[in-house]
């Protein structure tokens, strides 16, 4: 039963490196104005999260 077990997870590896290079030949680096865009949406998406945190905890302050 241990080959079975074995080859299972040969073979899973496999398809895995195989899944795993595709992926890395299909990405490409990103560029300075795409690098810029992310940069900007994700600082904006924390800023709008740390914001609705900081006022749930004014409004508790206040509540209670």
């Amino acid at each position: 039963m241990e080959t079975s077990d074995s080859n299972s997870f040969s073979a899973k590896a496999k398809r895995f490196l195989k899944q795993t290079i595709r992926v890395l030949r299909i990405t490409k680096k990103p560029g300075k104005e795409e690098y810029i865009m992310v940069l900007k949406v994700t600082g904006i998406g924390m800023a709008i999260i740390g914001l609705t945190g900081f006022v749930v905890f004014i409004i508790k302050q206040l509540i209670f």
